[in-house]
């Protein structure tokens, strides 16, 4: 990345910055309506609703200075809202406790902040909201702390909405990363579009991978080129969610399905490039039993089936 993009990039957070910050009043002179600034009703809430009880706990919630976090607890502790006393275990800690005035004040800020939240999100679609949380559930997980062991991965039916999210992703996806052009997306269009005029049931599934509510994967098992032959389709696993295992459930997911349906083997059409998909086509055990060159979606490519027995 150039220094010029960089900075253009720096210029978009800061915008961002700026306009939350407005949305939410953070630069108003007190929070939600309140008496409170920002750091202040931060404070309040680290005390009553995460029980933190140290002031070394607290600098080092919030990143705070000891000046700055002494001036801080000086100015809420002169309003009544706090205590700060010598720790009974060792003297040379000091401990925090919030005053009955001091839970009415955080009471108050959670309520209007609750509200103001909420009336922000009433003025969006519900649509608009999942793609507001979306986005900024997308923003939690690259920037703040990811707690990545207690994350959840959730495979479930389509639900609507979803089959258009298929086509969306697969093109978007295969564009930024193979340079594949609209005829990718087209295809991808007209399978989903099969897959609903002629589905299947008892023969025929589709999956959405979740990662904390959020869409990151998907795949399809159709019938194939006989009655006894299934077909896999349209495995996709979102940038976000790589490296957990992901596309190899979803894969699972769609033999054990197969198996369970009757099929005698299952089969895909994938081409040489996608090396990550072919990876896990392997260690599930796939044989690579065609290999065909072809020109599609604006690239000479090698397209290749794969196969094998359930």
């Amino acid at each position: 990345m150039g220094e010029e993009q960089l900075l253009e990039r720096v210029m978009q957070v800061r915008a961002f910055n700026r306009l939350y910050t407005g949305i939410i009043g953070a630069l108003d002179e007190g929070l939600v309506g309140t008496s409170y600034s920002l750091p202040e009703a931060r404070v309040l809430y680290e005390l009553e609703q995460q029980k933190v009880t140290e002031v070394t706990d607290l600098r080092a919630r919030l990143g705070l200075d000891a000046g700055y976090a002494s001036r801080l607890l000086s100015r809420l502790e002169s309003r009544g809202l706090l205590v700060r006393e010598k720790s009974a275990a060792d003297a040379r800690r000091q401990v925090i406790r919030l005053t009955e005035s001091g839970r009415d004040a955080q009471q108050s800020l959670e309520e209007n902040t609750v509200e103001q939240i909420g009336d922000l999100l009433r003025q969006l679609t519900e649509e608009d909201q999942r793609r507001l949380l979306g986005s900024m559930r997308a923003i939690t997980g690259m920037l703040g702390e990811r707690a990545t062991g207690d994350r959840t991965i959730v495979l479930r039916a389509p639900q609507p909405g979803d089959l258009g999210w298929v086509v969306q992703r697969n093109g978007a996806l295969y564009a930024q990363e193979y340079g594949w052009d609209a005829t990718y997306e087209a295809l991808v269009a007209r399978i989903v579009a099969d897959y609903v005029d002629h589905h299947d049931p008892q023969r025929e599934a589709a999956w959405i991978a979740e990662l904390d509510g959020e869409r990151v994967g998907c795949v399809f098992c159709v019938r194939g080129s006989d009655e006894h032959t299934a077909k896999l389709r349209l495995l996709l696993v979102e940038p976000s969610a790589r490296g957990r295992g992901l596309g190899k459930r979803l894969v699972a997911e769609c033999l054990a399905f197969a198996k369970a349906r009757g099929y005698a083997a299952m089969e895909l059409w994938t081409n040489s490039v996608l090396t990550a998909a072919r990876s896990i086509y392997d260690k599930t055990g796939f044989d690579l039993v065609a290999s065909e060159p072809h020109h599609s979606f604006g690239h000479d490519l090698v397209g290749e089936t794969w196969r094998r027995d359930l």
